[in-house]
């Protein structure tokens, strides 16, 4: 008991019991950490030749399951011996406790009756891998996808609907299932082929072979292109093919795995992503992580070595909804991290973000845990015998991983980042997550010091600033509220005449501009405009709820259902300008953009800054801007705070665990000097880094007479910025030792190289982090200086400059 206290997973001991062949099989482990696990046991003890005499499940009052099991060999002339049996049982009850609901794993007693644990474990990820991965598209769509053109919205819309059908109809789990089913010899072929590579190597000498062990030395493994051939052969048509050639790919592109940990929660895979096709996956990510467990599917994908980005859940209302979310799980993965790499432009992570899918009824925070442990499985060398053992590797190299918070997981991460130093990552377990709590663990809070707001201040301010406009003379509508992080700082940062609010909870709107006292006091609770006094409104000024039902406005028009209402309302109003700090992603979309444009022509709204992530689709973006609309995209305005978090990490990994808590987490609720100063150091780099994009994106379009628009600009400076980034972290530029310390003097806060000084800060910080981060802010000053057509002679002249 004490163990499973201390450990994360079950905890497994044999005792013999005197006098006699039994042996006493006893599993600790936590309430609610699986399901279906005794019933499967007997399962895996029979295909053992065992049986049992006596089960007890004892459940503790400190949320801790204890079942013990007295296990007999049976009279069988073929059995293995009761040792050998025992220690395999004791091996798969760790995987069994990962996923004891398998369809794979058939009951019997005896190899001859079907898959053992692990090949039938090792048939479940492949069947999840299928699912995801088997070439849907193909050549079809390929063709049409040549022949249109995906610039035109129409064309695009078409594509995007061809695409979602075919996902929906080409390979079903169930029809993936049934080809598994069918083939079962193959799979064994496939899954030795798979444990020749991954399972630990076993000195015969001093360790007793596992009987999986032998089985797998009993069979002749086959070489890929013997198995290839195999299936080729075997495969009764394309569809049956094409379903066991994802388990060959899935093989040869694992490069390590915990399957064969001997204590875990879920699996967890580091894949080479060399496989994904070029027609859907245009950008080949850096790395990728597929984690399954009993009751969730999740991806980790990042496009550079070093990258950071959120951890996603995504929750399902229905069964019909889940099966949606399940066929889109990767590709919504791949999408929010390759737009997470347009945003981390100027920082040293590059774009990363991972998505967790729970099944119906599980609980998100079990599904999130797992999901991280089984990822530090994969980061952590293991060091323990019989807990945590050395994995084969083939990546070879040290990785890092850097976890934010997103939608479902904001108030997970304090547990990611204890969880992280319980494990023994000492070196990195500070930096691990961002979004932690300020007071307890020395995070630095976006909502609290408006980091992101910051960002998108600059834009307006540069809009009003160029424009000769003064502030108090702008009419705007915002979306998101009082409530929200962007929504509240906005209200706080402003001092226009905002005519409309639309949040959560409703619509409010004043023609002569809503009443900012009794907004900043909403913005300084957090609460919804719901809050809002009506008594400040004017005659003309309204409040218009979800719930409400046959409202009749001021100019006589009547609301029959509030949340429809609302859900239109952003596009009812006129205003100069539009800040979304919230609500629904696509909300402005081809389908709906028309209705920004009045009938004779003229936008509803002159200038647009998109605070919200996603919230103006691209076709959207440019059918405005073809308007003459002043837009400023999301991943240009909403950066700061991803600027933000890059630096919290960059405190982590810099500071030692004793440094760390003395300067960062707050003592008796209140933050040290430190602290203080290396916030004010972090809002000034947002505010910086923001005015340079929008002046360099401002200049650009004002060069090319406005023919290209700001949006394209700004997908091309973030393009132009990755890939110088990565040209110079494979460079040698980074030797040269004055330009790097000129560099690294400037790129790292003030606060932070005066507690510890240049070279101490450069001991501890990883060289991998070293380069991303000499390289992200040489490209980003560069181009920032220079625009997206700066020469080779104008790089000479700015390298010559980086050692001063």
């Amino acid at each position: 008991m004490w163990n499973v206290e201390k450990r994360y997973g079950p905890v497994i001991e044999v005792f013999e019991v005197e006098g006699s062949r039994e042996r006493r099989l006893v599993i600790g482990y936590k309430m609610g950490g699986t399901t279906k696990f005794f019933s499967a046991l007997s399962n895996l003890y029979h295909f053992y030749s065992l049986y049992s005499t006596r089960k007890y499940v004892e459940q503790f009052s400190n949320g801790i399951t204890i079942i013990s099991l007295y296990l007999n060999p049976l009279p069988n002339a073929n059995a293995p011996p009761i040792e050998h049996s025992i220690f395999q049982v004791m091996k798969e009850a760790s995987l069994l406790y990962t996923l004891p609901d398998n369809p794979f794993f058939y009951a019997g007693s005896g190899a001859s009756s079907g898959h053992a644990v692990q090949e039938a474990v090792y048939a479940y990820c492949g069947w999840v891998f299928a699912q995801h991965f088997c070439n849907r598209l193909g050549q079809a769509y390929l063709s049409l996808k040549n022949i249109l053109d995906e610039n035109n919205p129409t064309h695009a819309e078409v594509l995007n609907d061809i695409k979602r059908r075919f996902r929906e109809e080409t390979f079903t789990r169930e029809s993936i299932a049934q080809v598994i089913h069918a083939h079962p010899h193959l799979i064994n072929l496939l899954y030795v082929n798979f444990a020749m590579v991954h399972y630990p190597e076993v000195d015969e000498a001093q360790l007793m072979p596992t009987l999986s062990y032998q089985r797998l030395h009993l069979s002749q493994p086959l070489s890929d292109q013997e198995l290839y051939e195999k299936i080729r052969k075997t495969a009764a048509n394309k569809h049956e093919f094409q379903v066991l050639e994802a388990f060959l790919i899935f093989n040869k592109h694992v490069l390590k795995t915990n399957f064969y940990q001997p204590t875990k929660v879920a699996l967890s895979f580091r894949l080479a992503p060399e496989f994904l096709p070029e027609v859907e996956y245009p950008k080949k990510p850096f790395g990728m992580f597929l984690v399954i467990g009993n009751e969730f599917r999740g991806f980790h994908i990042r496009f550079r070595d070093v990258a950071r980005g959120g951890i996603r859940i995504v929750m399902s209302r229905n069964r019909e909804s889940y099966s949606i979310n399940q066929r889109m799980l990767f590709d919504e993965n791949y999408g929010l991290a390759s737009t997470q790499n347009l945003k981390n432009k100027d920082i040293p992570e590059g774009g990363a973000k991972g998505t967790i899918l729970p099944a119906l009824g599980a609980s998100p925070l079990l599904c999130f845990e797992k999901y991280v442990d089984a990822i530090i499985d994969l980061l952590i060398p293991g060091q323990s015998p019989g807990i945590k053992e050395r994995l084969v590797d083939l990546y070879g190299k040290p990785e890092l991983l850097f976890f934010g918070p997103d939608e479902g997981t904001a108030d997970m991460m304090d547990w990611a980042a204890l969880h992280a130093r319980h494990r023994g990552a000492d070196a990195w377990w500070k930096s691990f997550t961002t979004g932690k709590s300020a007071e307890t663990l020395g995070g630095v809070p976006h909502d609290t010091y408006g980091m992101t707001s910051l960002s998108i201040r600059q834009y307006v301010l540069g809009i009003y600033k160029q424009l000769g406009l003064r502030e108090k003379d702008i009419t705007k509508v915002q979306t998101g509220g009082p409530d929200g992080d962007l929504g509240s700082n906005e209200i706080k940062l402003s001092s226009d005449k905002t005519i409309a609010v639309i949040d959560g909870s409703g619509v409010l709107a004043d023609p002569h501009g809503i009443n900012r006292e009794e907004l900043i006091r909403l913005a300084t609770l957090r609460v919804p405009i719901s809050h809002f006094d009506r008594s400040k409104l004017s005659k003309d000024g309204y409040v218009v709820l979800v719930e409400d039902q046959d409202v009749k406005l001021p100019s006589g028009e009547v609301v029959l259902d509030g949340t429809d209402f609302r859900n239109g309302a952003h596009l009812r109003f006129k205003a100069d300008l539009l800040v979304p700090c919230g609500g629904r992603p696509e909300a402005v979309n081809i389908s709906n953009v028309a209705a920004l444009v009045d009938s004779e022509g003229k936008p509803h709204f002159k200038y647009i800054v998109e605070g919200a992530n996603l919230f103006i689709t691209q076709q959207a973006r440019l059918y405005l801007e073809k308007r003459k609309v002043i837009l400023y995209k999301d991943s240009s305005a909403n950066k700061g705070g991803v600027t933000s978090s890059s630096l919290e990490v960059l405190a982590g990994l810099s500071l030692s665990s004793e440094e760390y808590t003395r300067l960062m987490i707050f003592k008796d609720g209140k933050p040290s000097e430190f602290y203080q100063n290396y916030v004010k150091d972090i809002q000034q780099k947002i505010t910086e880094n923001a005015a340079a994009e929008f002046h360099c994106i401002w200049k650009e379009h004002a060069r090319l007479q406005g023919s290209k628009p700001r949006t394209l600009i700004s997908d091309e400076l973030s393009g132009k910025l990755n890939a110088l980034q990565e040209e110079l972290e494979a460079s040698d530029l980074f030797d040269d030792v004055p330009s790097k310390r000129g560099v690294m003097n400037r790129a790292i806060p003030k606060t932070l190289i005066n507690e510890l000084g240049l070279d101490t800060f450069l001991d501890r910080l990883p060289e991998a982090y070293q380069r991303a981060l000499f390289s992200s802010w040489v490209a980003s000053h560069f181009i920032y200086k220079y625009g997206v057509n700066g020469s080779s002679v104008d790089f000479f002249h700015f390298a010559r400059d980086l050692a001063v």
